[in-house]
């Protein structure tokens, strides 16, 4: 009998999967289903953006032949200046940037490429399934870090065991952070981070993909702004919620040219990179920066705002996040004992409200639920009035209004 790899029976079901089936199933019912399940932005990729992509394909057929695995210079040195203009920091085009296939293809990339059979990688729980999965594909050990919301869902260094920080080759991060919105506000956090990671030689991998949908003047930093980041870290960056470019995969990694270089490396076996076309329009979308993203985010604070408001006039307080498109709500009591997979089955069986369960985030996250806002606006308002009739709670109707 012919058997695929242990590394992938090691994996759980992916778990948006599983409700994508039960969405499914809730739509041959022919139930009006609402999906906050996947961060998949709603909002279109602005025009600007648009254009720039036709216009290219339209008109430069060289465009269409394969691309540098790296990505162009083009494409990285507009990075670079955007990486100066928003965080200070600087980096040379030529060594420390990185194209990418969208930063899920990064991440899984980079650990195989640092990672032998059963080195220890810190993971923190909840996280972005891919920081997990990349490691256990990639043939490597996870050490599991719970981010308690007690310490803003910021990992307890002190609490990894010498013996463990001993055996790791890698630490992740992810603010602001999926799925719980958490977010660094002392950045005295990054210099324990450079200091655990400069003591036990750990590469920090710090996922960056919502730096930018931030709301009430937060602003997110970068990990590399920190004195001896360079060192010791990779970053990431995405396109896809930032200027709603979900399906267009495009990102980058970015550090020192020692780090980057076996990431670069690996990816020149295994990809060809991004389409030529798409890394110009990426470029039109760096230049635009922040104009076309205000909008964006604006949208996505508006709709939290509207939501949050409702859930707490239900009855299900939840806290406003300063970042993210994400709203992490702990189970309300009466279902605590079901889980988070089974509250989210049930919930989208008898609602059509499609939700992440917390559990698909890590063992950590099971009490909680993931709602993300990439509905129509107005939809907000059914998604309360089905969620209030299903929690049972007897209370004044929330007002529909202009989200």
């Amino acid at each position: 009998m012919i058997h695929p790899s242990k590394k992938l029976s090691k994996l759980p079901p992916y778990i948006f999967s599983r409700i994508k089936l039960l969405t499914q199933e809730a739509y041959s019912r022919r139930l009006d289903v609402i999906d906050l399940g996947m961060g998949n932005p709603d909002l279109p990729t602005p025009r600007v953006i648009v254009d720039a992509l036709t216009d290219t394909a339209l008109h430069h057929p060289r465009t269409h032949r394969y691309p540098q695995a790296k990505g162009m210079l083009k494409f990285r040195r507009a990075v670079a200046r955007w990486m100066e203009n928003r965080f200070g920091v600087r980096l040379n085009p030529e060594t420390e940037v990185l194209a990418l296939i969208g930063s899920k293809e990064g991440i899984y990339h980079l650990c195989a490429a640092y990672l032998e059979p059963g080195d220890v990688a810190l993971v923190p729980t909840p996280t972005y399934p891919v920081h997990y999965s990349s490691v256990i594909l990639a043939g490597g050990r996870v050490h599991p870090v719970v981010l308690d919301p007690d310490n803003d869902y910021l990992p307890d260094l002190k609490k990894i065991p010498a013996s463990v920080a001993r055996r790791a080759k890698i630490l992740f991060l992810n603010y602001p952070n999926n799925p719980t919105t958490g977010i660094v506000r002392d950045q005295a956090f990054f210099h324990e981070v450079v200091k655990f990671a400069k003591k036990y030689e750990i590469l920090v991998v710090y996922d960056n993909a919502y730096s930018e949908v931030t709301f009430d003047g937060y602003v997110a930093p970068s990990f590399l702004e920190t004195p001896g980041a360079r060192d010791v870290c990779v970053e990431f960056h995405s396109f896809s919620k930032t200027y709603s470019m979900a399906g267009w995969r495009l990102g980058w990694a970015c550090g020192s040219q020692k780090l980057l270089a076996p990431l670069e490396k690996f990816k020149s076996y295994t990809d060809y990179g991004v389409p030529s076309f798409v890394q110009l329009a990426g470029i039109k979308a760096l230049e635009s920066w922040p104009q076309i993203i205000a909008p964006i985010v604006e949208t996505y604070r508006k709709r939290r705002d509207f939501f949050v408001d409702g859930l707490t006039r239900i009855g299900w307080p939840v806290t406003k996040p300063s970042a993210t498109m994400y709203i992490w709500a702990a189970i309300p009591e009466p279902f605590k004992k079901l889980g988070s997979l089974a509250f989210a089955e049930r919930l989208v069986r008898e609602t059509g409200i499609a939700v992440a369960p917390g559990v698909g985030f890590g063992e950590a996250g099971d009490q909680h639920v993931r709602f993300a806002l990439v509905t129509h606006d107005q939809r907000f308002h059914d998604v309360l009035l089905r969620l209030k009739k299903f929690l049972g709670v007897k209370r004044e109707s929330p007002q529909k209004s202009a989200v």
